[in-house]
C-alpha cells in the first residue's frame, strides 16, 4: 500500500503525473508539465465516479486539500453531490459578497481601526463598481485588468494594496470553494506580463521631514503651543515613535519608575513588542500629562477617548499655516519643499544619527524597524535599550538646542 503524500513532497515535486494522498479519501496531487499543481478528487456519486477540482498549490495546502476532501465525503456520505452543491453556491456568490465574507473573517487581523477602513474603502471604491456583481467564479485576468488599467500610472501605490487586496479575496474564494481556476490577480507570471512594474511608473512619495539643522528651532515652537495633541507630538519627538503608537499608549504600558514604555506587539508594525527607553524630559513631560478617571489613555481626546489620527498633523499644519501668516520661518522637507509631517520627524533622527556616526543597529532599533535577517536578528539576543537610552538622551539634547 502507498504511503500519504507529505507537505515537502508535494512543494518539492516537479515531475508530472498524479500522485495519490493513500487516505481513502480520493485526493490526488496533478502536477503539469509546465510545472503547475493541482488538487483533485475523485468520489463514487450515486454509482458514478466523480472528478472535482480543490484548487492549486501553493494557494491551498496539503492540509486544505485534506480538510475539502474529508468534507465533500461527508456530503456523499449523506446523499449529496458535492461538485452540484458547489456549482449552487458558486452561481450565488458575487465578488462583492466575497469581499464580505473575506473581511468578515479576516479584518480581525489588521491592527487598528483606521488600516480596517482603508482595507474596505480600496475594494468597494475601485473593485466593486465593476466587477462587484459578477460571479466569482467566473472572474478572469480581463476584470482585474479593468478595474486596475484606470489608476495604474496615476494612483499606482493605490493600485497596487488593491491588486494584492483583490488577491487575497480571490485566494479566500479558492480556498473556500468558490473558484478553481488560478488567481486572476496573482502578480508574478501573470500581471507582470501585462502590467509596468510599479516602481517603473511611480517613485514613493516620502513623509516630509525637518532638516536636520531646524529641529531645535521646531521644537521651540512647540514649546510655544498647549493641548493634548500638543503633548502628543512633543513626546513622539522624545521617543521616534509612530503617530499611532503614541496614540494608542495607555498607562500600564508605562514604567515612570524605571523610565521604560514597553509596546506591546499588536500595536506595532513589525508585530513585536517594542521597549522604548525614556529620556528624563519624556519622563517629566508624562508626569505633567493629566489624568481622567476611567480614562486609560495616555494622551486623550476630548471625550476621553483616543486622539484622532488626524491630531498631530493638525498641529504642525498649524504652525506652518502660522509661519505663513506672520512671514516667520517655515519647516520645510529640504528635499521636496512640502511641510513637515510628524511621520518625517523619524527621517529628520535618522539622517542626525547619520551626520552623527551612530552605530546603524542602534539607529534603526530606535526607529523599531527590523534589523538583519532572520538569522541576524536570532542571534542578536539584546534590542540595546540601555545603549538606546544613551543615544535618545544625546537626540533630546540636540532637539533642546
Amino acid at each position: 500500500m502507498g504511503k500519504k503524500l507529505t507537505a515537502t513532497f508535494v512543494r518539492n515535486i516537479q515531475a508530472p503525473g498524479s500522485y495519490s494522498d493513500m487516505g481513502g479519501m480520493g485526493l490526488r496531487l496533478r502536477v503539469k508539465p509546465d510545472g503547475r499543481k493541482n488538487w483533485i478528487q475523485r468520489l463514487t456519486v450515486r454509482g458514478k465516479v466523480r472528478e472535482t477540482g480543490l484548487g492549486s498549490f501553493p494557494v491551498v495546502t496539503l492540509a486544505m486539500a485534506r480538510d475539502k476532501a474529508i468534507e465533500n465525503k461527508r456530503m456523499v456520505i449523506d446523499g449529496l453531490d458535492p461538485i452540484e452543491e458547489r456549482r449552487k453556491t458558486r452561481a450565488r456568490l458575487s465578488f462583492a459578497d466575497a469581499v464580505d465574507r473575506y473581511i468578515d473573517v479576516k479584518v480581525r487581523e489588521l491592527r487598528n481601526e483606521k488600516h480596517q477602513k482603508q482595507w474596505r474603502s480600496t475594494l468597494d471604491t475601485y473593485a466593486v463598481p465593476i466587477i462587484g456583481a459578477l460571479p466569482v467564479d467566473s472572474l478572469t485576468v480581463h476584470d482585474v485588468l479593468r478595474v486596475l488599467e484606470p489608476i495604474w500610472t496615476t494612483k499606482t501605490e493605490t493600485a497596487t494594496r488593491l491588486r494584492q487586496r483583490m488577491e487575497a479575496v480571490l485566494s479566500w474564494a479558492s480556498v473556500s470553494g468558490f473558484r478553481t481556476d488560478a488567481n486572476p490577480a496573482i502578480w508574478k507570471g501573470n500581471l507582470s506580463e501585462l502590467l509596468p512594474k510599479p516602481g517603473k511608473v511611480a517613485s514613493k512619495r516620502h513623509h516630509a521631514a525637518v532638516r536636520v539643522a531646524d529641529m531645535p528651532e521646531f521644537w521651540q515652537a512647540l514649546l510655544a503651543r498647549d493641548g493634548m495633541s500638543v503633548m502628543a507630538l512633543r513626546f513622539l519627538c522624545l521617543t521616534l515613535a509612530r503617530s499611532g503608537e503614541v496614540r494608542g499608549m495607555v498607562w500600564n504600558e508605562v514604567d515612570l519608575d524605571n523610565r521604560l514604555w514597553v509596546i506591546p506587539a499588536e500595536r506595532m508594525k513589525a508585530g513585536r513588542e517594542h521597549r522604548v527607553p525614556l529620556p528624563d524630559t519624556a519622563v517629566s513631560l508624562l508626569k505633567a500629562v493629566p489624568r481622567v478617571k476611567g480614562c486609560d489613555h495616555v494622551f486623550f481626546s476630548t471625550r476621553n477617548g483616543p486622539l484622532s489620527d488626524m491630531s498631530l498633523s493638525a498641529v504642525m499644519r498649524r504652525i506652518d499655516e502660522k509661519a505663513q501668516e506672520t512671514g516667520s520661518k517655515r519647516f520645510l522637507d529640504p528635499r521636496s519643499n512640502r511641510p513637515a509631517v510628524p511621520h518625517g520627524l523619524r527621517s529628520t533622527f535618522r539622517d542626525w544619527a547619520a551626520e552623527n556616526g551612530v552605530d546603524h543597529i542602534q539607529a534603526e532599533l530606535a526607529l523599531a524597524h527590523t534589523v538583519g535577517s532572520e538569522v541576524e536578528r536570532a542571534y542578536r539576543r539584546t534590542d540595546m535599550v540601555e545603549q538606546r537610552r544613551g543615544l535618545l538622551e544625546k537626540w533630546v539634547g540636540f532637539v533642546g538646542g
